[in-house]
Formats: structure tokens, sequence, C-alpha cells
């Protein structure tokens, strides 16, 4: 339905619960290398439970490489970020859409995101708050897709 894409992600505990959450969605996963731990490590593995061999994974050597093959999808990339004012609740999701995530110390590159920065959206937060965990903003993000287009989620998934 959708695709998460975490770029260079660093905690493999929330790249397990962001894979377990694909799973349940029917989303496909997108890892962008470098990442801080190995695919295979047990604990992505522990947190995504039995799902693991049910995700839809694509790792990516680089983003260069995931650029390369996914470019044509470019209006349909949303960068979840900080430094965005957009609301994600104002973007206008569609299935298929790629939502990227950056590592959890890191974010993403502006670079990537000044690719189509109009689709960088962001998750209000209280006058004490600086960023979300990379799991939490995730599911937070999707399933507002989902709802967004419940009636194809529906057709698909729940058939």
């Amino acid at each position: 339905m959708f695709n998460i894409v975490l770029v260079h992600p660093q905690i493999p505990q929330n790249t397990g619960s962001i894979g377990r959450m694909c799973v349940n969605a029917d989303c496909a996963l997108h890892i962008v290398k470098p990442t801080m731990f190995e695919i295979s490590d047990k604990t992505v593995k522990r947190a995504g439970l039995d799902y693991w061999p049910l995700l839809d994974l694509h790792v990516w050597e680089s983003l260069d490489h995931f650029l390369e093959a996914n470019r044509a999808s470019l209006e349909r990339f949303f960068f979840a970020t900080t430094k965005s004012a957009k609301p994600y609740f104002e973007a206008a999701f569609q299935p298929g859409d790629f939502l990227f995530f950056g590592g959890e110390s890191t974010g993403l590159p502006m670079e990537l995101m000044q690719m189509k920065w109009e689709n960088a959206v962001t998750i209000p937060m209280g006058k004490h708050g600086r960023s979300l965990n990379q799991a939490t903003s995730a599911g937070i993000i999707l399933y507002d897709a989902i709802r967004q287009n419940f009636d194809a989620f529906k057709a698909t998934s729940l058939a």
C-alpha cells in the first residue's frame, strides 16, 4: 500500500518495530545503508517478532542506488522532518507513496528533502519537544496515510 523508507537507521529495535508495522499495514520497508547494525541482527528480528519473514523488505546499498531505482516516483516522496512547518495531516497521501524517515540522531539529508521540499512534513510537538522516536513517527504518519486511503486499504488488505 505504502513504502516506508529508513535512511541510515541507527537503532535496530526501531527498525524491527517498523518492519512489524509494515507487515501489519501491507507496506514495503526500504532500508538505505549504511546502518549502525546488521539487518540480520537478533535485536531487529526480536522487535519484529515472527513477522520478519513476511516483510516486503528492500535493502539499498546507498541513497544513490535507491534514488536511481525510484526516481520516477519523486513526486510521491514525503519526508518526515522537524525542519518543516507543514503538519503531516495537511499532506494528501496516495497508495504507493514513499514515506521517508531519517536516522535517529541525524534525520534526513537536506539535499534529499530539497528534491521535493513541498512534501516535507512534520509532526506537531509541544514547546519542550525536539523529536519523536523513529518508530513512533513512522506509525503516526503511516496510519494517517492509511486513514486517508482507507477504502483502498480495505479493498487490498482486508479482503
